[in-house]
């Protein structure tokens, strides 16, 4: 085991977690731990987005800049803060969840480190990793067709880099590293906000974020403990209860040994229903999961801008125009899926804070009408609102242009796909629902007159009518809680909460208070945890009637794959504030409005909360069992460690020593393999997924690649080069000097897989190739472009 890395990256997040300590503390002055939960993402924010504009110049030299500006941002806050914001309190808990969380990863990545191509996308990952390390500049040429940029969101794989430059670390051993110091970072985060959004109502900070961090961390859907309950069931009586829910019976082994982790991210027909415990055991380092600290960072920001008062006019500004559109680009080249919901939550923030959105624009605000009735009045505010966010997201976009011009890829938007069974959508959402519902119902009942009431229940069986006349299991089952969400969330100021209230302290927040609430304010009845529930259900809901097409699978499924990810997130962190409030768990200085639950509905709520977190468990305790055990993983090792190839020299021994000579090779030099598709005529490849090896585990750029390319490029484009490469390999001497000058070939692979797909290759007749290295079962050939072209 190699402990010296592990122990060097741990101390790098936590530094550079300490350096933007003053920066968090600044953004974030009204939450308990002052943002030192959020600072390692918020530092790398900063250094990310000022290495990715100067990378496009030097990679090297954006690096520095990015520390400089990190380091500069973090002393001028410091004039702002005083001791009390650097209480050594407030940082214990931070540093204990993520280095817990860190090095949970560390463990299970230890006993099966490998980046094997089967059962997800490690080569894509390692190989976006491997070409960073490469490149002098921005954008990297795309690995798998050469002489092109990538046409992937690679911001996630940029910071990775960044971190194995700082800490000289070989791609062998970062790849596992970075994986843990993300799903640090975003447990973290979790706790953090969940604790500040607890803490606002009067709850427990720590009980809030403990809970959250669970969800993130831990939890699971409720695959497992479903189909668990229905094999303990009379076999008649669970298969008429599986037929009712739509879900497949079989699927969960008898022992934990023989259990397969993969089943519940398959539960919706057609898509992928990832959770965090799931993605990090499948260990991709994917940018669905490498964009979770900072859609979780923009939430925080939001919330912070949600509690500013509207006399702290230049505070909210700040957030709105200053803190999250840097965010909002960093997430474009993250992961380019999350950058909608960060502005999406920033709206439902604006729409629902006390303070005005018109304050935010200046001059025009001041012109537009107040409206006359209550409807008039907060449809004026939330249409202000989504023209804010229309602002913040292109100024996010702005922040990310180089991005837009060399690395996106075009996908066209689609309508009315496959529904999701209501079977389904409970064991997903299932956990999450089970402590939404009575919360909601308990929030309306206390905010909404009768009459509002009425109408909702009219609604709701309307929408139910609706969906069963539509088949769309989805309406009946969360538009409900849309509506709810947003009309308790509409009725917040009947309760005293705005801070001109009479129940209020006559003293109000300043700017000298850092913007936010203080506890001389009165405890509102609903808080940003019923934002980032109607966000969530809000995107729930979308994706069932609009998706994004894409070559990356069949209909919706890359939708859904993508926006769920985002939408645990959202969920897990109001799970926990509604879990503090569920267990009736209070801060220790709330002393008005507490709204505690008695008697029997406390002993309930304490119960649901149990349940919820015992049946989320149960996958966990299977997949780490399971995990830690099993002995059939092509990758498992013996011996600890967090060497993701220490594989190839065990699964391709054959070809292990050609790989790590072509590793050696600097710069990109362009090699021309076998790429990896089904087009190969009638006979299969044997190993289709590790066909792209020379070229996944170097970055060093093959003419074509994996067949992903095709959804990047189009068909066209990349079947051209496939018909191209079988020339190089087949053709004539004529046609291989034209093609090999073309795509400026510097190395021709021919491994056991060219031979399979070309028969046998010979290039002992072409002029100005010659053998450079040969083994066993691979010859390189070099490639003499001088004497090609001659």
């Amino acid at each position: 085991m190699e402990y010296g890395p592990v122990a060097l990256w741990l101390v790098v997040f936590l530094g550079l977690g300490v350096v933007a300590l003053p920066l968090a503390a600044r953004l974030f002055r009204g939450f308990p731990d002052r943002g030192a939960t959020l600072s390692i993402p918020l530092s790398l924010t900063v250094v990310g987005v000022v290495a990715y504009w100067v990378g496009h110049l030097s990679l090297d030299a954006g690096l520095v800049a990015g520390l400089l500006v990190l380091v500069g941002l973090s002393a001028l806050s410091l004039r702002d803060l005083d001791r009390t914001d650097f209480e050594l309190g407030r940082f214990v808990g931070p540093v204990v969840v993520f280095a817990v969380a860190f090095l949970f990863v560390v463990a299970i990545r230890a006993v099966d480190p490998a980046v094997h191509p089967s059962g997800g996308e490690k080569f894509l990952d390692f190989g976006l990793l491997k070409s960073l390390l490469r490149t002098q500049a921005l954008p990297p040429e795309d690995f798998w067709f050469a002489g092109e940029p990538v046409q992937y969101y690679y911001g996630g794989h940029l910071l990775t880099a960044l971190l194995m430059k700082v800490t000289f670390t070989p791609a062998r051993y970062a790849y596992n590293l970075a994986l843990a110091g993300f799903f640090g970072a975003v447990v973290t985060a979790a706790y953090g906000l969940a604790g500040a959004v607890a803490a606002a109502r009067g709850r427990s900070a720590p009980v809030a974020g403990v809970l959250a961090a669970f969800f993130v961390g831990f939890a699971s859907n409720l695959e497992t403990p479903g189909r668990a309950v229905l094999l303990v069931l009379p076999d008649g009586l669970a298969r008429a209860v599986a037929t009712r829910l739509d879900v497949e019976l079989a699927g969960l082994a008898a022992s934990p040994g023989a259990f397969s982790y993969w089943d519940a991210s398959r539960v919706i027909p057609g898509a992928i229903n990832e959770f965090p415990l799931f993605a990090w055991l499948n260990g991709d380092l994917h940018a669905h999961m490498l964009s979770t600290p900072f859609l979780l960072l923009a939430a925080a920001c939001w919330f912070a801008y949600y509690r500013t008062p509207e006399a702290a006019l230049r505070r909210r500004r700040l957030l709105v125009f200053g803190a999250v559109p840097p965010i909002v680009g960093l997430l474009t080249v993250v992961n380019t899926w999350s950058f909608p919901t960060s502005v999406g939550v920033g709206w439902l923030a604006m729409t629902f804070a006390d303070s005005d959105p018109r304050t935010l624009i200046p001059r025009v605000g001041d012109r537009l009408p107040t409206g006359g009735s209550r409807v008039e009045r907060e449809a004026l505010r939330t249409g202000v609102a989504l023209v804010v966010a229309a602002v913040v997201l292109v100024v996010g976009i702005a922040w990310s242009v180089p991005f837009w011009l060399d690395s996106a890829s075009g996908r066209a938007i689609a309508f009315l796909p496959d529904r999701s069974p209501l079977g389904a959508l409970l064991l997903v959402h299932g956990a999450f629902l089970a402590l939404f519902v009575p919360y909601l119902l308990d929030r309306g009942r206390r905010l909404l007159d009768t009459a509002t009431t009425q109408a909702v229940l009219v609604v709701v069986l309307g929408l139910v009518a609706v969906a069963w006349l539509a088949d769309a299991a989805a309406l009946a089952l969360l538009a409900p809680l849309l509506v709810v969400g947003w009309l308790v969330l509409v009725h917040r100021h009947d309760t005293g909460r705005s801070p001109s209230s009479t129940a209020a302290s006559d003293r109000r927040p300043t700017e000298s208070d850092g913007g936010v609430r203080t506890d001389a304010d009165p405890l509102p009845a609903v808080g940003f945890e019923t934002v980032l529930i109607v966000a969530g259900v809000g995107v729930l809901l979308l994706v069932e009637f609009v998706y994004i097409q894409g070559n990356a699978g069949p209909g919706r499924l890359n939708t859904v794959f993508k926006t769920y990810a985002q939408v645990w997130m959202l969920f897990a962190v109001a799970a926990g504030a509604v879990g503090a409030w569920l267990v009736d768990a209070h801060r220790p200085d709330a002393t008005a409005a507490r709204e505690a639950l008695t008697g029997r509905w406390r002993l309930a709520g304490r119960v649901l909360v149990g349940l919820v977190v015992v049946l989320a468990s149960v996958y966990g305790a299977f997949a780490l069992t399971a995990h830690f055990t099993s002995t059939e993983s092509v990758s498992q090792v013996d011996d600890p460690t967090i060497d993701a190839l220490a594989f190839v020299s065990t699964t391709h021994p054959e070809e292990a020593d050609a790989i790590e000579w072509l590793d050696a090779r600097p710069g990109q030099p362009t090699i021309v393999s076998v790429p990896s598709c089904y087009c190969n005529d009638e006979e299969a490849l044997t190993d289709y997924h590790w066909v792209n090896a020379p070229s996944s585990l170097t970055g060093v750029p093959t003419v074509v690649g994996w067949d992903h390319e095709v959804g990047y490029r189009g068909e066209t484009a990349y079947f051209e080069r496939v018909d191209d490469v079988r020339t190089i390999y087949e053709g004539t001497p004529a046609q291989r000097a034209r093609l090999l000058d073309e795509y400026d070939v510097r190395y021709i692979y021919v491994g056991p897989n060219e031979r399979l797909a070309y028969g046998d290759v010979d290039f002992s007749g072409l002029d100005g190739v010659s053998v450079e290295k040969r083994w066993d079962a691979v010859t390189i050939y070099r490639v003499n472009q001088n004497q090609l072209s001659a």
